[in-house]
């Protein structure tokens, strides 16, 4: 296995755990939110859910569709991301869409949006990466 294929293996288990977040007792606080920050509902575990499947399917099948994940996945993500720290609402949850600009303080916002510009950073620039090599 190559380590692009290593790296979106292990991506497949980091989503697997977050879209299964929701149903782990303890994780939620008196308001549903996983550890007291991110309120995910089933569009939520859905996109996590789907999103782990096809970082599974970029590790098994090629090096290439590895490399295809993490640059797509990590462009959607980051993006998203950095749509939640400017407006506090992201597009892949259609989130936008939904509830449009919200007057968040800065640090919820940094917060709710980390693992998704974390995620996606490393994605995108671990695909940018082995893209050549």
């Amino acid at each position: 296995m190559t380590t692009p294929q290593k790296i979106a293996l292990g991506y497949f288990v980091i989503l697997a755990i977050v879209a299964g977040a929701n149903y782990i007792p303890g994780l939620q606080d008196e308001q549903g939110r996983v550890c007291g920050v991110f309120e995910l509902d089933i569009a939520d575990d859905l996109l996590h859910l789907g999103s782990a499947l096809w970082a599974f399917l970029g590790a098994v099948l090629s090096r290439r569709a590895a490399v295809f994940f993490l640059i797509v996945f990590g462009g959607l993500y980051l993006g998203d991301g950095l749509l939640g720290l400017a407006t506090g609402s992201g597009y892949l949850d259609l989130g936008i869409w939904r509830w449009g600009v919200q007057d968040l303080d800065l640090g919820f916002k940094i917060a709710a949006n980390a693992p998704h510009l974390l995620l996606g950073s490393v994605a995108f620039l671990s695909g940018l990466k082995f893209r050549r090599a």
